[in-house]
């Protein structure tokens, strides 16, 4: 006898591709990062290192692609997340391990763990800062501590240095553990780093930048870790500079709050 009762009609979810595919960057992104070990596992570290410096550059792009496209969502924020961890938390010091840090075991490994664990650190807080409704506007301008892809490319910068000045003392196994762990240090510190995305450009610098950027790419496809190198160093020299620059507008901002 046939049931009297209509089925439910199922409801049937379609979302448009181009909702999925900041995602699908950000996976991309993570297979690349994670990638970079399997490479490291054979000593071929330039194409390791490469992977990482890919999986950096898709990070820059997948959250911009997400608010292009109207496709943000609190699930592509928490892959993101995960994305990161992997890529610039585990994949960076374990390439470093399988190069240089294996020869001194346990230091070399708690320096791995000591670096996976700032990292995971920095992200928390990151991720806990976006809900802060405490935040002033100008305090956007700038990040608590370095921010992951530049920990992992800092943290790569004794390994790039040996691909053209060989063994030296930055590339030994001690220096690389203390590097490691200083860099770790400042990613889960509080000290205050420019947001780049944040930072705006006056109308006369921009024919400026614009050469520089001309010509370091010019020097980045010639000799590209040695640009690689001083783009690293150069984003150190820069952490003097935002912390100062963070003060004077903390100084700023408490003399306005004391006249109101």
């Amino acid at each position: 006898m046939p049931s009297l009762k209509n089925p439910k009609k199922r409801r049937i979810l379609v979302l448009p591709l181009s909702r999925l595919f900041p995602n699908m960057l950000t996976i991309a992104g993570l297979c690349c990062g994670l990638s970079s070990i399997r490479f490291a596992m054979d000593a071929k570290f330039e194409i390791a290192v490469t992977l990482i410096c890919i999986a950096a550059l898709i990070d820059g792009m997948d959250g911009r692609v997400a608010r292009l496209l109207n496709a943000t969502s609190n699930f592509g924020a928490n892959l993101d997340s995960l994305s990161d961890l992997i890529c610039f938390g585990v994949s960076p010091v374990i390439v470093t391990y399988m190069w240089k840090m294996h020869l001194i075991k346990k230091f070399g490994w708690a320096a791995v763990l000591f670096f996976v664990v700032c990292c995971a650190l920095r992200l928390a807080r990151f991720n806990t800062a976006l809900n802060d409704e405490e935040k002033e506007s100008w305090q956007e301008k700038f990040f608590t501590g370095i921010p992951s892809p530049a920990g992992a490319m800092i943290a790569l910068l004794p390994l790039v240095s040996s691909f053209y000045l060989g063994d030296s003392i930055f590339t030994g196994s001690i220096f690389c553990i203390f590097w490691i762990i200083a860099v770790g240090l400042l990613m889960a510190s509080r000290i205050p780093t420019f947001a780049v995305k944040r930072i705006i450009i006056r109308h006369e610098w921009v024919l400026s930048i614009m050469l520089a950027c001309g010509l370091a790419i010019v020097i980045l496809i010639i000799e590209p870790w040695i640009m690689f190198t001083f783009i690293g160093l150069g984003y150190l020299a820069t952490i003097p500079v935002s912390f100062k620059h963070y003060r004077r507008l903390a100084a700023i901002n408490k003399r306005n709050v004391d006249r109101v």
